[in-house]
């Protein structure tokens, strides 16, 4: 919209826009056309080309937080929460908010990213430790993936600016101390030797947002340069262990790169030529331009015109 028109909405409006196309594949369709609420949704509003493939309208048990957010049709915000909770929903999938916003490294422009992924976050979870989170994420995968720390481009580096970042942020926030001190112990727990399992449990079970991101902490600082170990400590634990392990999938494939992933967990990745080409679209962003001559045909039937995606 920004390239081809030259004005767009914040990012957060579209984002919700995709996550109602998502509850629309996760819903039974059959619903009744006299169901005024249903109708009142407006959820046949089709913007991307993913809701065109059959495997999206698989359901694999989505969270009720997003599902409830989503079916009363409303985004949240910061200052207008949805809701109060703080599940981990909004930080588990808010790693492309940090990709996206790629070339910004100056420290102003870094926060405005940062704020992007807690408007989006709390388009579902209203509570700022559902929110916080997912900014100070954005923030350790941003720097992972481009670099432009000022403490040095090592994971702790990047923990010590991010932490000074979401003061800056969230000044006066009353649960902003409680994010922080999550993950410092998670930082402290490195190194003292003891099982991974009985390290993250004494972070919690990540079922809440600030638990995930400590809990991904933890993992990436104690295999920093082993995707598989981290992953596979990430999930190997008595609470919401696939979010934990997603998270650190974020931190790990930015900060090791693609090519450091191990192979066993690519064979047979689901979709994965469907993961691979919206990734490059992401990093790649709309090439076109309002006046410009040049013109991508798949950019156009994905993105644009998406009635002709079928």
């Amino acid at each position: 919209r920004g390239a081809m028109r030259g004005i767009a909405a914040h990012p957060e409006s579209y984002v919700h826009a995709s996550y109602r196309n998502w509850y629309f594949c996760q819903c039974d369709t059959s619903i009744p056309a006299d169901n005024g609420e249903w109708l009142n949704y407006g959820h046949r509003l089709n913007i991307s080309w993913l809701s065109y493939l059959p495997e999206m309208h698989q359901q694999r048990a989505p969270g009720n937080t997003c599902m409830s957010a989503l079916r009363s049709g409303d985004g949240g915000t910061m200052d207008d929460p949805i809701n109060h909770s703080k599940g981990c929903g909004g930080v588990m999938r808010i790693a492309p908010v940090a990709l996206y916003f790629q070339g910004e490294k100056s420290r102003e422009l870094l926060k405005n990213m940062c704020f992007t992924a807690a408007k989006v976050a709390a388009l579902t979870h209203g509570h700022p430790l559902g929110y916080m989170p997912a900014a100070a994420l954005a923030h350790i995968i941003h720097r992972s993936a481009f670099g432009g720390c000022p403490y040095g481009d090592g994971l702790h580096g990047i923990l010590k600016d991010c932490r000074e970042m979401m003061q800056d942020m969230f000044r006066g926030e009353q649960y902003l101390s409680q994010m922080l001190s999550l993950m410092e112990r998670a930082e402290a727990l490195v190194a003292n030797g003891r099982p991974d399992a009985e390290n993250i449990e004494s972070l919690g079970g990540g079922w809440v947002a600030e638990e995930t991101l400590a809990i991904a902490i933890y993992c990436c600082l104690r295999y920093p340069d082993d995707f598989s170990k981290a992953v596979i400590a990430a999930v190997n634990h008595s609470g919401d262990s696939d979010s934990t392990g997603a998270v650190v999938g974020n931190i790990m494939g930015a900060w090791l790169g693609y090519e450091k992933i191990d192979s066993v967990w690519l064979k047979d990745l689901e979709l994965r030529t469907v993961i691979e080409e919206v990734a490059t679209d992401l990093c790649d962003h709309c090439r076109m331009s309002e006046y410009g001559d040049y013109r991508d045909k798949d950019w156009e039937r994905k993105y644009i015109h998406f009635g002709n995606c079928g």
